[in-house]
C-alpha cells in the first residue's frame, strides 16, 4: 500500500515538474512574441504619426492635460491623426492582450498557487483599451471642431494614470515572485542520490 502511494506521490510530482515546465515555456514565448511584435509591427507601424522632437504616443506618459493633448494633436496632420487613430484601434490592443499573456504566464510560473495577482494585468490591459477609446475621441472632436472637452481629457488621463499604476504593480507582482522563487532555490536542501 505504501508502494501505492509512494508512486502516486512520484506522478504527482512529475505532473507538477511539466506544468511548471509548460508555464515557462509559455512565458518564455510569450516574451519572445512581445519582443518581436515590438520590432516587426509596432515600430514600423507607429512611425506615420511619430514626430522626433515629440511625445509619440498620449498613453505613454503617466498622465495629460489640455494643453499636451491640444499640442500633440496639432503637431500632426490630419493622415498622422488618422494614421494614429487607427493605430489605437488595431495595432495597440493587439499589444496590450500580448504583454498581458506575457505578464499572466510569468506571474503563473513565479507565482503559481496565488492566481488572484492575475487580475491585475487583466485590469491594465483593460484600463489601456479604455484609454485608446478615449484618445479615440479626442481625435475624432479634434479633427471635427478643433476643440476637446476637458472632461474628457481628464477621464482618459485618469484611466491611463491608473493603467500605469497597475503595470507598476504588477511589475513589482513578477519581482515578488522572483525572489520567492529565488530564496526557495537558495534555501531548498541539497539532494545527494547515494
Amino acid at each position: 500500500m505504501e508502494k501505492i502511494s509512494a508512486e502516486g506521490d512520484k506522478l504527482a510530482s512529475i505532473s507538477k515538474l511539466s506544468k511548471s515546465q509548460r508555464t515557462l515555456y509559455f512565458s518564455i514565448g510569450s516574451t519572445l512574441v512581445f519582443f518581436l511584435y515590438t520590432i516587426l509591427f509596432l515600430n514600423p507601424v507607429s512611425s506615420c504619426f511619430r514626430l522626433e522632437d515629440s511625445s509619440n504616443s498620449l498613453g505613454l506618459t503617466f498622465s495629460y492635460t489640455s494643453e499636451m493633448v491640444q499640442n500633440f494633436f496639432e503637431l500632426r496632420s490630419q493622415d498622422q491623426l488618422h494614421c494614429y487613430s487607427q493605430f489605437l484601434q488595431i495595432w495597440d490592443v493587439i499589444f496590450a492582450v500580448i504583454y498581458t499573456l506575457m505578464y499572466c504566464f510569468w506571474i503563473l510560473y513565479f507565482l503559481d498557487n496565488r492566481r488572484i495577482f492575475l487580475i491585475v494585468p487583466l485590469l491594465a490591459m483593460i484600463a489601456d483599451w479604455s484609454e485608446n477609446y478615449a484618445e479615440l475621441l479626442m481625435i475624432n472632436s479634434h479633427l471635427n471642431s478643433n476643440l476637446i472637452s476637458e472632461t474628457l481629457v481628464s477621464v482618459g488621463s485618469g484611466i491611463n494614470s491608473f493603467k500605469w499604476i497597475l503595470l507598476t504593480l504588477t511589475y513589482l507582482i513578477i519581482l515578488i515572485g522572483i525572489m520567492i522563487t529565488l530564496k526557495s532555490v537558495i534555501t531548498k536542501p541539497k539532494q545527494f542520490h547515494e
